[in-house]
């Protein structure tokens, strides 16, 4: 499998949800993703541990260079739905991926859900986590101005990407 540039995981139960729209935000602006996949598409087959579909995403989500992991904050952490797609990686599965934890909410009281809870699943699955994880509010997530300020603080701490990339597939 060739290797993928950015790659985004949205792990919102609801498709196609600001949780998605952010994570695609912050894709283009680090040049692009090259694979979406919305778990909400998915949702029926993550517990089936048979699923080619759901084997394949993981595959083709472990040859990204970037992989944005996105949730809305839950309880103060991530969604279930997230947690059992990571579940399905194996020890050190995200090995040479750098990782982007990227969680939304609706006020700031949770903003160090990302660093607290997704942060740490990322670098126990081997993946490599070098700037701090944004935090978006819900009411902010459509604004580029929201993420413009980690930008600038992690833009040189993440690989460079190439700049012609494939066609997007949305898995």
């Amino acid at each position: 499998m060739s290797p993928r540039g950015v790659a985004v995981v949205v792990g919102n139960p609801k498709p196609r949800s600001r949780t998605h729209e952010a994570a695609l935000t912050l894709a283009e602006r680090l040049g692009g993703a090259d694979l979406v996949v919305d778990l909400a598409d998915h949702a029926g087959e993550l517990f089936d541990w048979g699923s080619e579909t759901v084997s394949d995403l993981v595959a083709q989500v472990a040859a990204s260079r970037v992989v944005v992991v996105a949730s809305p904050t839950y309880k103060a952490t991530y969604t279930g739905l997230l947690k059992a797609f990571l579940d399905r990686f194996p020890h050190e599965g995200l090995a040479g991926v750098t990782a982007v934890p990227l969680m939304l909410g609706a006020s700031a009281a949770h903003s160090l859900a990302p660093e607290h809870g997704l942060r740490q699943v990322l670098v126990e699955l081997g993946a490599s986590v070098p700037t701090r994880g944004l935090y978006v509010l819900d009411a902010e997530h459509a604004d580029p101005a929201a993420y413009d300020a980690w930008l600038a603080s992690a833009a040189p701490s993440l690989p460079a990407l190439p700049t012609d990339t494939d066609e997007v597939v949305h898995a």
